[in-house]
């Protein structure tokens, strides 16, 4: 087998080797650092990431509306737990707890 080629091998202790690790609750996602174009895009491959029972928390400089309805179309009935935690004027925070 060619030694520059080998598989990598992940094992259940495998982690980021940045040192960060999450602190308690859920990660917020401040997506108003995120470029329009892929804003939603990005939300959504974070959601996609979460296990059952992990959560996210997005903040975001408006109410959230249109990515709420685009949530609902592309994930199944009962998939996300969706709960505001700040609404507005400046700053909405919308959580999401991945269900089932």
């Amino acid at each position: 087998m060619d030694t520059q080629h080998q598989p990598l091998t992940l094992t259940p202790t495998s982690s980021c080797a940045c040192g960060e690790h999450d602190g308690e609750g859920f990660p917020e996602l401040d997506v108003r650092l995120i470029p329009h174009a892929i804003r939603h895009a990005t939300i959504f491959g974070a959601l996609d990431s979460l296990a059952v029972g992990a959560g996210l928390v997005i903040i975001a400089n408006h109410n959230p509306l249109p990515l709420l309805a685009q949530v609902q179309q592309r994930y199944r009935e009962g998939a996300f737990e969706v709960s505001y935690l700040t609404e507005g004027p400046e700053e909405w925070k919308v959580q999401f707890r991945r269900e089932a």
